[in-house]
């Protein structure tokens, strides 16, 4: 999903509607200009790819029914309060009726562009969460199971649904923690054997024996064999035997570490590498932080029979600033330590300060793109919009070898 930069500005003073509009365009953020609640509210919908910013004293129908008609047609929808100078019972009457902030007029223009990024912010996190859950509610097992919004997991979905189309043996990598296995269930669930068994099995210290009873119990589906470079010797030509044999059942492998034909037998290794998934880090994608943390929060409440609590944005920012290196499952216990009201690591980043917070966001974001254009710095830097020069002078900053992304 783009980044979105629309807000429904409702005030019935057009002057003051005209020189507010002008600030928001100077910002990059297009203003949806209306003089009343009856000319906004047809913009008002539960699809709304915006935020409101409404004044509260109106002829007619106030602010705050504006507030009430939003929030019924959406009750995560931001809307942005104007208040006049002083009136502190409107503005805390604002809050409490649900408004997502409130300004007074007039208000410097650093501060409204601040609020409205924010709300901007959020709203981005409630429709790309909605759209996930929409995709994984089409009954695609890839769109149901993968979470994330990244054009990353987009094609890491688009990669698995390739390879179930065929019956080849399927080698699938990635870093402690990112769902390797959960990634091979995938390929099975949306391949023709979906219907059929899917053994699992770890593949350190299994023996030949133990390899042929698993594809006996297979029986024509799916062998997954986990953390394939600790299968023993022996067993390693064993299955590349009952590979080359044209055997009835599927076999995928998983790895978290790095394999290379010396790692595995070489020819086993040609041949599962052949149709290889890797799984990319949360390093590589931060932008998916906020919609995977939103729905681990979402089930880990259920799990605990608890209220799913308010990720606020800053909180969300404290998460993005973390490196992750455990990263789904880390960010699985995150979310069930926030829900238990014990969100540790997050504290920690809090007080790391603005800077430091910022400072690793930023770190995250460059690694990103990095890893998205496999180590060329030039598509990187044009990606993120930044001239050639900052981009690597930021590079540099951070101690980051684009030579090491490249693949």
């Amino acid at each position: 999903m783009s980044v979105l930069t629309q807000v429904l500005l409702v005030d019935d003073d057009a002057a003051v509607r005209e020189a507010l509009a002008q600030t928001l365009d100077l910002a990059d953020l297009r203003a949806l200009t209306a003089g009343s609640f009856v000319a906004a509210k047809d913009y008002i919908t539960r699809e709304f790819p915006g935020v409101i910013l409404s004044d509260i004293r109106m002829p007619g129908r106030d602010g705050f029914h504006l507030l009430n008609y939003a929030h019924d047609m959406d009750h995560e929808l931001p809307v942005v309060l104007l208040t006049g100078e002083g009136d502190i019972p409107m503005a805390v009457a604002a809050i409490e009726q649900g408004a997502f902030d409130f300004l007074e007029k007039p208000c410097a223009t650093a501060d409204l562009i601040s609020v409205l990024g924010r709300a901007l912010q959020a709203r981005q996190r409630v429709l790309e969460a909605r759209a996930e859950r929409l995709r994984a509610e089409t009954g695609d097992p890839a769109a149901r199971l993968i979470f994330g919004a990244s054009d990353l997991v987009e094609a890491l979905r688009m990669q698995v649904r390739r390879l179930a189309l065929s019956d080849t043996a399927v080698l699938v990598s990635g870093p402690p923690g990112s769902g390797v296995p959960k990634v091979a269930e995938v390929i099975h669930l949306c391949s023709s054997r979906a219907g059929m068994a899917l053994e699992k099995r770890a593949a350190a210290g299994l023996d030949r024996a133990g390899l042929m009873a698993a594809l006996h119990s297979a029986d024509g589906g799916t062998l997954y064999l986990d953390e394939i470079g600790k299968m023993p010797a022996d067993t390693q030509i064993a299955l590349l035997e009952a590979l080359e044999s044209g055997a009835g059942t599927r076999v995928m492998a998983g790895s978290t570490a790095e394999l290379d034909a010396h790692a595995l037998n070489g020819d086993l290794y040609f041949r599962l590498q052949a149709a290889g998934v890797r799984i990319p880090a949360l390093s590589e994608r931060p932008e998916d932080i906020p919609v995977l943390f939103q729905r681990y929060v979402e089930q880990a409440s259920e799990q605990a029979g608890l209220a799913a609590p308010e990720v606020t944005p800053d909180h969300m920012a404290a998460l993005m600033a973390q490196d992750w290196p455990g990263n789904a499952r880390s960010l699985m216990s995150a979310a069930m330590r926030f829900v238990l009201g014990m969100p540790g690591e997050v504290f920690e980043a809090a007080e790391l300060g603005l800077a430091e917070q910022m400072a690793r966001v930023e770190r995250s974001l460059l690694i990103a793109a990095l890893g998205r254009q496999n180590g060329h710095a030039s598509r990187a830097a044009e990606t993120l919009k930044l001239p050639r020069k900052t981009f690597y002078d930021k590079l540099r900053k951070y101690g980051i070898r684009p030579e090491d992304f490249r693949r």
